[in-house]
This record gives C-alpha cells, sequence and structure tokens, in this order.
C-alpha cells in the first residue's frame, strides 16, 4: 500500500512541475523578454533627420539601432561614441538621459533666446546676451568646485587675457557671424540628438538656432 502512495505522489509531483515548466515557458517569448515590450515596427520621427545634411553630417543612418541613427565612425565629433551598442536599448536609454540633462543645463540660455526672438531683436543682441549667460552658467557649474574653478579662471586667462571667459565681440571674430555665436554657444549636434532619440523633441530650438529655415516647414 505504501509503495503505490509513493508511486501516486511521484507521479503527481512531475505532472506538477511539467505544467510549471510549461507555464514559464508559454509567458516568455523565446528571447526571454515579454511579449508585450517586442515590436518589428522601426522607430520613426515625425521631422525626418534624413532630410537635414546638418544633422547627418556626424551619424549614419543605422536600421539596428534603437532611434535608426548612430554616430559616424569617420566623424570628427562624434566618431569616438560609435564604438558603443546604439542597437542596446539600455545603453540609449541612459545616454538619452545624459543628452536631455545637458539640455537642461542651457535652459536659461534657451529661455533667452525664444524671449529675445519674440521681442524681435537683433541677432547681434540676442547674441550678446547669451554668450554672457553661457560664460554664467559655465563659472556656476564650478560652484562646488574651487580647484575645478581657478583652473577654468587659469584657461580663459591666457586664452582671452580675461578670467570670465570669452566676450561676444572676441566670438564674432573668431566665427565671422552673430549667427555663428548664437550657434556656437549652444553646441547643438541634431545628429547626437536623432541618435538618442531626441530630434523631435528639439527641433523648434533648431529652428530658432537657424539650423533650419522655418519658412520652408510645411
Amino acid at each position: 500500500m505504501n509503495s503505490i502512495i509513493k508511486k501516486t505522489f511521484a507521479a503527481l509531483l512531475a505532472f506538477a512541475m511539467m505544467l510549471a515548466l510549461l507555464s514559464g515557458c508559454a509567458s516568455k517569448t523565446p528571447s526571454g523578454t515579454d511579449p508585450a515590450e517586442t515590436t518589428d515596427a522601426p522607430f520613426a520621427y515625425v521631422h525626418d533627420p534624413r532630410e537635414n545634411p546638418e544633422a547627418m553630417k556626424d551619424v549614419i543612418e543605422d536600421p539596428n539601432a534603437v532611434y535608426g541613427f548612430s554616430p559616424d565612425p569617420e566623424s570628427t565629433r562624434l566618431g569616438t561614441y560609435a564604438e558603443y551598442d546604439w542597437s542596446d536599448p539600455e545603453f540609449v536609454a541612459r545616454a538619452k538621459e545624459e543628452r536631455k540633462a545637458y539640455h537642461d543645463s542651457m535652459e536659461t540660455m534657451t529661455d533667452i533666446l525664444y524671449k529675445m526672438r519674440g521681442e524681435g531683436a537683433s541677432l547681434e543682441e540676442m547674441a550678446r546676451a547669451i554668450s554672457a549667460e553661457r560664460n554664467r552658467l559655465r563659472m556656476a557649474a564650478y560652484e562646488n568646485d574651487p580647484e575645478g574653478l581657478e583652473k577654468l579662471k587659469k584657461s580663459n586667462l591666457d586664452t582671452y587675457g580675461h578670467e570670465d571667459g570669452p566676450t561676444a565681440d572676441e566670438l564674432y571674430e573668431k566665427y565671422g557671424s552673430w549667427q555663428q555665436v548664437i550657434q556656437k554657444a549652444f553646441s547643438a549636434n541634431m545628429g547626437m540628438d536623432a541618435c538618442c532619440g531626441l530630434y523631435d523633441e528639439y527641433y523648434q530650438l533648431y529652428i530658432e538656432l537657424g539650423y533650419i529655415d522655418a519658412s520652408a516647414q510645411p
């Protein structure tokens, strides 16, 4: 009798384990990911970066990348970022957050740009105000780093002859136009934004900076 009970219990236990195994397999895709998180549809921007030569200077179209673009290995500006895996969702998510933080750090500059543009200010007036704010932000970034601040001041002193950073006039002499002074202050790389899934989010900023002709937009 005990032998029969033992055999019956063993059979029930084996059956239960088989059901558990089948249930676990059914709840996952072969790759072990949640089926709800998988999709065959490629990502697409509302505003296509491929139609913007300035945005495509430093990136390439990449069907394997999360947002369809990755840094061009031959690019002087972004080539060092090409070694990373832009098809990895976790890496790209981190890169996106870092890129947003970079944009957010210049929020006061963006506010100045939009406000002065709305008031009809000239390019020179905007460039002067934005350049001054850029210098202020660079100094403020070292608020809790006295050693770093001294190094920055020394670098400015050695390069420009004063500690506060380049003046608007010095930047104009270097770049040749007030539009360039404004663009260089923001250092906006539209290609990197495209790689990070942010091209649409900052499209209006590209227009304000003069990278894109607003009159040509539909």
